[in-house]
């Protein structure tokens, strides 16, 4: 089942991959601190016609889905989190070490957004999003380091699901 065999633990497997992981924490969080050292809520910066730098945070999960929820969501989401990444580490740990790299590589990146956004949760009770990508008066909801991280890691575990390795 994707990579994993559970009958036979390899050892450490592919947990190398934690290190592309922890690479994109400390990006996710230097840019998140440099945004709030450096602007003011909710301040816009233009970068291009298409792209902005405007400083919000969001106390929901993606889209602001449950971000007027009163509070509560802060720990379910934590949890959420928190359960999903010690997941992903044991995913790795079980995994080959070679032969599984895009899978690997995107386990490594869901793991690192789901841990930088974590971070924020328990530090500050939302996530400090500061990426708007619009076009005219059409904005896409605003991201960071992490949700971009979590999407292209989302993109290559389902490619790698289409690889003819998983099918019957």
């Amino acid at each position: 089942m994707l990579g994993v065999d559970i009958k036979k633990p390899k050892g450490p497997g592919a947990l190398i991959w934690l290190i592309p992981a922890g690479v994109i924490i400390v990006l996710d969080q230097i840019t998140k601190i440099l945004i709030q050292w450096h602007m003011e809520l909710y301040e816009t910066i233009n970068l291009t016609p298409f792209l902005n730098l405007r400083y919000l945070v969001n106390p929901g999960a993606a889209f602001s889905f449950l971000a007027d929820a009163g509070g509560w969501q802060r720990w379910v989401l934590s949890v959420l989190a928190a359960g999903v990444s010690l997941a992903i580490i044991v995913w790795l740990w079980y995994m080959p070490r070679k032969g599984e790299g895009r899978l690997a590589c995107g386990l490594a990146f869901i793991l690192g957004g789901a841990v930088g956004n974590l971070i924020d949760r328990i530090a500050y009770g939302h996530v400090v999003d500061f990426i708007d990508v619009f076009y005219g008066s059409w904005h896409w909801p605003a991201f960071n380091v992490a949700d971009s991280a979590i999407t292209i890691g989302a993109i290559l575990v389902i490619i790698d699901s289409f690889s003819p390795r998983h099918k019957a």
